[in-house]
C-alpha cells in the first residue's frame, strides 16, 4: 500500500498482506521468547522479519510486534526499547539516532471512517521520523505523520499531525471532529 491510498479487503493484494501478517506474528511470537542473551537466535529472527539483517548498530529491546515487517526501515544507531508495536504495512521510517520509548505504537494501516465503506477498505500512509528524534513511552503515532529531525514526542501522545523540527508534542487529541 503506498502513501495515503486504500485497498479492498476482499483482494490479492489484501490477501498476500493477510498471509505477511500471519508469518510476521509467528516470527516475533518466537522472537519475543527466546532467552535475551541468544543473540544469534534474534539475529536470525530479525533477518526474517525485516527481509534483511538487522545492523549491528540497531539496537531492539524484546517484546517486539510488527505486522508486516519488511516495510520498516531502521537507520542506524536507531534504539526501540520493550514492547513497540509497529504495523508498517504503509511504511515506516526511522532515521539515524532515533529513540523510541516502551510500549511505543507506530500504525501506518486504519478503516475509512464512513460506516459503509469500514469493512470494505483498508486505508494507509506511511509513517517518516527525521534523525535524532526520541518518541517517549506509550506514545501512538498515526498514518500519515511525519516528525521533524531532534523533535521530542512526550510519554502518552497521540501524534496525528506532522510535528515540526525541534519542538516537544504532549497530550492526546481526543476531541470530536466531525459526525454522521
Amino acid at each position: 500500500m503506498s502513501s495515503d491510498r486504500l485497498m479492498r479487503i476482499h483482494s490479492a493484494e489484501f490477501q498476500a498482506m493477510a498471509e505477511r501478517v500471519l508469518r510476521a506474528t509467528e516470527l516475533t511470537s518466537r522472537l519475543n521468547v527466546l532467552p535475551f542473551e541468544d543473540e544469534a537466535g534474534k539475529a536470525d529472527l530479525f533477518e526474517q522479519i525485516l527481509g534483511r539483517p538487522l545492523s549491528t548498530r540497531v539496537t531492539i529491546y524484546p517484546p517486539f510486534y510488527t505486522d508486516h515487517g519488511l516495510h520498516l526501515d531502521l537507520a542506524e544507531r536507531v534504539f526501540i526499547n520493550q514492547n513497540c508495536t509497529f504495523l508498517d504495512y504503509a511504511g515506516i521510517r526511522l532515521g539515524e539516532r532515533v529513540m523510541v520509548g516502551p510500549k511505543a505504537t507506530f500504525i501506518t494501516v486504519g478503516h475509512p471512517v464512513d460506516p459503509g465503506e469500514r469493512r470494505g477498505w483498508l486505508s494507509g500512509a506511511p509513517i517518516d521520523v527525521a534523525e535524532n528524534v526520541w518518541i517517549g513511552a506509550g506514545a501512538t503515532i498515526l498514518p500519515g505523520v511525519s516528525i521533524g529531525r531532534d523533535a521530542v514526542i512526550a510519554a502518552g501522545a497521540v501524534v496525528t499531525d506532522d510535528v515540526p523540527p525541534a519542538s516537544l508534542v504532549t497530550g492526546s487529541k481526543a476531541t470530536v471532529h466531525r459526525r454522521w
